[in-house]
C-alpha cells in the first residue's frame, strides 16, 4: 500500500455525551480535513459528528426488537454493518472506541470478509471498558479475545495501559496516545454567557460530565457547599444526563442559588470561555476529556489526583489536584483559586500553552495515520 495515499477508515464509538465518542467524533472530523475518508458506523450519529463535512459518512445500525429475544441484540448488527461498509467502500482500518462490544463486532465483521478485503482493527481503551467490564467475568474473557485478535490496541493515558495489562494479563504491545481537543469558535462572547447565566462578579466554576456515578456529583456538590465566601462563584454543570436525580442534594446542601444546570450542550466552547476554573471530583478518571477542553480555553482545574489525571494536570502549575474524598481540601483549592485572579490567570495560560504542545491535534492524530499505515504494512493477526 503506498504509504502516503489517503486511508479509507471506519470508526465505531458510542455516539452519546462522553469522552470517548467527543474524542471519536473529533478524530473522524481532523482525518477527513486531513484528505481521508471517513465512515461512522453506529446506532445514532455521534452528537458531535458535523452534517455536511467533506469525505465524512455515517452509516447507521438497525436494532430490531425480535420477540424472539428478551434483550434487543446490537453487537450482531453492528458487526454485519461493519462487515458491510467495509466490503462496500473498500475500508483500510475499523477504529473502535471500546472494546464492548465494539471490538468484538470487528472481529466478527472482519471473519465475515474474503482475507484480501479484511481491513486492519485498532482498538482504542478509553477506561471502563478496562476498570469495570474487564473484572466481569461475564465480559472479560470477550474483552481479552478481542484485545488479542485486534492489530493494535491504544490506551488514552500511560495509567490505563497499566492497568489494562494489569487487570487482563495484556502481554502485547499497548501504544498510549493521549486525548486531544480541536476546539470550535465560541457562539457568543464570554460577557453574554455570563449575562445568560445571570453572573456578576462571581467566578464561574465549571463542570462538564456524563453525570456517571464515577464521577461522583456527591462530592462535588459537597465540596460547592464548603467553598467560601459562599457569594464569591456559582458552579456551572453542563450535564450530558439528567441532573434530576441530583436535585435533592442541591437542596439538602442549600444550593439552590449557586448550582446552574444546563443538559446536552453542544455548543460547550461558549460556557468554556466563560469559565474561571473547573471542579471534578471524580472517583476514577482514564483521561479527563473535560480538563484538556477548559485548558484549551486557559481555564485551571481543581480535580482529584486519581488515574490518567496527573498525565494531563501539572499540580500546582496547570491546575491543582488533591487526594479523592477530600472534600475540605477541594473546597480550599477552590478558593485558592477564586481568591486569587491574577494566580488563576498566569496558571491558565500555562494550562493553554501545555494544552497546545501536548494535546494539539497537529500532535495527536497524525499519531494515529501513522499507526493506521504501519497495522496496514501486516499481515493480519488470524481471528
Amino acid at each position: 500500500m503506498a504509504t502516503d495515499r489517503p486511508l479509507k477508515i471506519g470508526i465505531t464509538c458510542y455516539p452519546s455525551v462522553g469522552g470517548s465518542g467527543i474524542l471519536a467524533s473529533e478524530l473522524g472530523e481532523e482525518l477527513a480535513r486531513r484528505g481521508h475518508e471517513v465512515h461512522f458506523i453506529s446506532y445514532e450519529r455521534p452528537f458531535r459528528m458535523p452534517a455536511d463535512a467533506a469525505r465524512l459518512f455515517f452509516h447507521p445500525v438497525v436494532i430490531n426488537d425480535y420477540g424472539l429475544f428478551k434483550y434487543p441484540d446490537y453487537t450482531l448488527p453492528l458487526s454485519v454493518k461493519m462487515a458491510e461498509v467495509s466490503r462496500d467502500h473498500g475500508l483500510d482500518v475499523l477504529h473502535v472506541h471500546y472494546a464492548v462490544p465494539h471490538a468484538t463486532a470487528a472481529i466478527l465483521a472482519r471473519s465475515m470478509l474474503p482475507p484480501d478485503r479484511r481491513p486492519r482493527v485498532v482498538t482504542t481503551l478509553h477506561g471502563t471498558d478496562t476498570t469495570l467490564l474487564g473484572r466481569d467475568a461475564g465480559y472479560g474473557p470477550a474483552i481479552s479475545h478481542a484485545l488479542a485478535r485486534s492489530d493494535a490496541i491504544t490506551t488514552v493515558s500511560e495509567w490505563l495501559r497499566r492497568e489494562t495489562e494489569r487487570l487482563l494479563a495484556v502481554t502485547r504491545p499497548v501504544e498510549v496516545i493521549h486525548n486531544f481537543f480541536a476546539p470550535e469558535p465560541p457562539h457568543r462572547s464570554r460577557e453574554e454567557v455570563r449575562r445568560e447565566l445571570g453572573l456578576g462578579s462571581e467566578a464561574l466554576v465549571l463542570h462538564l460530565s456524563n453525570l456517571r456515578p464515577l464521577k461522583r456529583i456527591d462530592l462535588l456538590l459537597e465540596t460547592a457547599a464548603r467553598i467560601r465566601p459562599r457569594e464569591s462563584f456559582k458552579l456551572v454543570i453542563l450535564a450530558g444526563s439528567a441532573f434530576a436525580p441530583f436535585s435533592d442534594t442541591v437542596r439538602r446542601l442549600g444550593l439552590e442559588d449557586r448550582v446552574i444546570v444546563r443538559e446536552k450542550v453542544l455548543d460547550i466552547e461558549d460556557y468554556l470561555q466563560a469559565a474561571d476554573l473547573g471542579l471534578y471530583t471524580s472517583e476514577v478518571e482514564s483521561f479527563c476529556l473535560s480538563i484538556l477542553e477548559g485548558m484549551c480555553f486557559g481555564c485551571p482545574s481543581v480535580a482529584t489526583r486519581v488515574g490518567g489525571i496527573p498525565e494531563v494536570v501539572d499540580d500546582g502549575t496547570t491546575g491543582l489536584l488533591v487526594p479523592f474524598g477530600d472534600v475540605g481540601g477541594l473546597a480550599r483549592a477552590a478558593e485558592r483559586l477564586i481568591q486569587d485572579p491574577a494566580s488563576r490567570a498566569v496558571m491558565g495560560q500555562t494550562a493553554r500553552d501545555r494544552a497546545h504542545e501536548r494535546f494539539s491535534a497537529d500532535r495527536i492524530v497524525p499519531r494515529y495515520v501513522e499507526l493506521y499505515r504501519r497495522v496496514c504494512a501486516q499481515p493480519s493477526r488470524p481471528d
